[in-house]
């Protein structure tokens, strides 16, 4: 028989999505229940433990298939040593109590760019810690998965690498919670505050984590309302070389065509412009 992959048991889906709700609750200016969640289910307990085998898996990439076979070997063999009772009950109390706070559906709509290797990852420690006989395609399957995953550079070609969430290296120590102060550190500091706008550039692209057409029509909108505007302040500045400056940069922004993704830059790019905008109404009136 095949062992079926379950979103809702997955340990490190559960715990990436708790980040991702903490990050967008914030951003709302909510007080984040997720918070209080993750504390409770993922500090000293079986599934912070078992949390640790897909953090593992995370941080390793492009390594030679024979280091990979290794890693892959050596975590469906440290998840034997995991209270499987402890697991399943943690796992069903953490649910229920995400089901108080948010809908699960939802909840459980957002993208990951893991996804596919953390569903490999909990199939084959289920197989390997379950008495059912499991298919040796199925075994092979998700095998291949993870070692692809784990050391073939085009493998994450299609996925977008998400700067917005943080490891969380110790669970002996304060949980670092993605707030505004570690989402801007990913940007090397270079913004001190938000202004409303880069609110809802940032909040755009956290619930949007893959590059959809609908991420990339929000994009396109803002570059086009953005260049409206610069060029409307343009008339204002009296100053010919910071005019004939003001027009040049008006000139690069320009949306993304039907082939192209939303990445990284693009996000840094929407920030910084509607930095200057402010910059600019500020020094313009």
């Amino acid at each position: 028989m095949n062992i079926k992959h379950s979103k809702y048991k997955n340990t490190g889906l559960l715990f990436e999505l708790l980040v991702r709700q903490i990050t967008a609750d914030t951003l709302s200016g909510k007080d984040s229940k997720a918070t209080g969640i993750l504390k409770k289910y993922f500090v000293k307990t079986e599934l912070g433990r078992e949390y640790k085998l897909y953090e593992t898996l995370s941080k390793y990439k492009n390594i030679t298939e024979g280091k990979a076979e290794v890693i892959v070997n050596t975590l469906v063999e440290s998840s034997k040593d995991l209270n499987r009772g402890a697991l399943k009950r943690q796992k069903y109390n953490l649910i229920n109590e995400i089901q108080k706070f948010y809908n699960l559906e939802l909840f459980f709509k957002t993208k990951l760019p893991n996804y596919k290797a953390y569903a490999s990852l909990y199939t084959l420690i289920e197989i390997y810690n379950s008495e059912n006989l499991s298919t040796p395609d199925q075994i092979i399957s998700n095998k291949l998965t993870l070692l692809e995953h784990l050391s073939s550079k085009s493998v994450n070609k299609q996925k977008v690498e998400d700067d917005l969430l943080t490891e969380f290296q110790s669970y002996d120590k304060d949980l670092r919670i993605l707030t505004y102060r570690v989402m801007l550190e990913k940007f090397n500091g270079k913004y001190a505050d938000l202004n409303d706008n880069q609110k809802l550039v940032l909040k755009e692209f956290i619930n949007s984590v893959d590059s959809t057409p609908k991420l990339k029509e929000f994009y396109n909108t803002k570059v086009e309302e953005i260049k409206e505007e610069l060029s409307k302040l343009s008339k204002k500045i009296t100053d010919k070389a910071t005019q004939i400056k003001l027009n040049e940069v008006t000139n690069l922004l320009t949306p993304l065509s039907k082939t192209s993704g939303v990445d990284n830059d693009n996000l840094v790019n929407l920030l910084q412009y509607y930095e200057l905008l402010e910059e600019l109404v500020k020094a313009n009136g």
